[in-house]
C-alpha cells in the first residue's frame, strides 16, 4: 500500500488499547502515530515509539495526523469530533457517535464542508456471532421471518466507576452502552423500522441512569423485532434468537476477539477471531411433512481489521463505508426518543 494514514487516539482505555490500537497496528495502511495520555504514560510499552500528548487540543494539532479516532466519554464525542474536523483530519468515532441527531446532522454537515470523511466505531457488525446470524437471514433458510430477538446481558450489580457511564450527562446510561451495538445488528439487516417501543428500567440499588432496555421495532410483513439489554442477568439467554416459516436460528453470543486481546493475542496470530467448539449456532428446519432436522452452524473466524480495512479504502479510493449515515441517524432518533 503506497498511502500511510498516519491516525492519532484521543484517549487510551480500553477502546484505544484494546479496540483500536492494535489493529491500526497491524493494518499496513496505517501508522499508530500517537496518542492522549493525560495523566500515565502507557502506550509506549505497547507500542514503542508512538508519541504520547498530555492534551486533546496538542494531537489534534499535530499536522502530521490523518485520521483521529474519537474514542473519548460518549458526553464528548459532538465536541471532540467538531473540533478534529476544524483541524483537517477525517474522524472514526466510537460509538455513541452523538447524544442526538441534532449533534450528528452537525457533525456531517461540517464533514461534507471541509471535505473530510466521517466513520463510526461499529465494531459489533464485523463480529463473528452477528456475521453467522446475517448469513442465515441472507440466506433464506428461515423464510419469512417473524419474531428476531438480540440481547446482550451482564451481570454488574455494582456501580461503575465511570462516571459518564453512571451520571446524569449526556449519552449516558445502558441504552447508550449497549444501545448502539445491538440497534446497528439490527439497521444493518432490516433498515428502519416503521415504528419502535421502548422501555427503560433502574434496577440497581443507586443507580442514577438507566441499567435496562427493552425495544420493540415493527417492520413491514409483520416482521417484529426485539433488543433487550440488562446489567442484572446472572444466567444468560442466547443472544440470538430468529423465528421464521421454515425454521429456527439460536445463537449465543460466542466472538472471542476481546477475550484473545485481554490475553495478550494480537491480530493476525494463529486462531485469532475463532470461535471456540461448543459456540455453534443451533439451524432447526422444518419441511413440508412437518419433518424436523437441526444442525450446527460453525461460524467463520472474524476479526476487527476489516472495519479498518473498511476505514481504508473509504479514505483511499472513496468507497462507501458500511455504516451509513442514515443508520446512524436512525439508531440516533431511537435512542433519543
Amino acid at each position: 500500500m503506497s498511502t500511510i494514514i498516519s491516525t492519532g487516539l484521543l484517549a487510551y482505555g480500553m477502546s484505544g488499547k484494546l479496540f483500536q490500537g492494535p489493529f491500526i497496528e497491524a493494518h499496513p495502511g496505517f501508522k499508530l502515530y500517537a496518542v492522549t495520555e493525560r495523566n500515565e504514560k502507557k502506550a509506549e510499552k505497547d507500542f514503542p515509539g508512538i508519541i504520547s500528548y498530555d492534551s486533546i487540543d496538542e494531537l489534534i494539532a499535530d499536522e502530521n495526523i490523518d485520521l483521529v479516532v474519537v474514542n473519548t466519554p460518549n458526553f464528548l464525542h459532538y465536541e471532540h469530533s467538531k473540533k478534529a474536523l476544524e483541524a483537517g483530519k477525517h474522524i472514526l468515532v466510537e460509538k455513541p457517535f452523538a447524544a442526538n441527531t441534532a449533534e450528528a446532522n452537525e457533525i456531517f454537515e461540517l464533514a461534507d464542508k471541509l471535505g473530510k470523511k466521517v466513520f463510526v466505531f461499529q465494531s459489533r457488525r464485523w463480529d463473528s456471532d452477528f456475521n453467522s446470524v446475517k448469513d442465515i437471514v441472507e440466506s433464506g433458510k428461515l423464510g419469512k421471518l417473524s419474531e428476531v430477538h438480540f440481547r446482550y446481558d451482564r451481570y454488574k450489580a455494582g456501580i461503575g466507576v465511570k462516571s459518564f457511564k453512571e451520571e446524569l450527562v449526556a449519552a449516558t446510561g445502558l441504552q447508550y452502552d449497549l444501545g448502539p451495538h445491538l440497534l446497528d445488528q439490527v439497521i444493518s439487516l432490516f433498515g428502519k423500522p416503521d415504528s419502535f417501543h421502548k422501555i427503560l428500567g433502574k434496577n440497581r440499588a443507586g443507580t442514577k441512569v438507566d441499567d435496562y432496555f427493552s425495544i420493540h421495532l415493527s417492520y413491514p410483513n409483520s416482521v417484529n423485532v426485539f433488543v433487550h439489554a440488562s446489567m442484572l442477568v446472572v444466567d444468560a439467554l442466547p443472544s440470538f434468537v430468529l423465528h421464521g416459516e421454515k425454521g429456527s436460528f439460536i445463537k449465543e453470543r460466542a466472538d472471542i476477539q476481546e477475550e484473545q486481546l485481554l490475553k495478550g493475542i494480537k491480530p493476525g496470530e494463529p486462531g485469532f477471531g475463532v470461535e471456540p467448539r461448543g459456540k455453534e449456532g443451533r439451524l432447526t428446519l422444518i419441511d413440508q411433512n412437518a419433518e424436523k432436522t437441526q444442525e450446527l452452524i460453525t461460524a467463520d473466524s472474524a476479526t476487527y481489521l476489516s472495519l479498518f480495512e473498511d476505514v481504508y479504502q473509504s479514505i483511499v479510493n472513496g468507497t462507501e463505508f458500511p455504516v451509513t449515515r442514515e443508520q446512524v441517524l436512525t439508531q440516533l432518533e431511537i435512542l433519543q426518543a
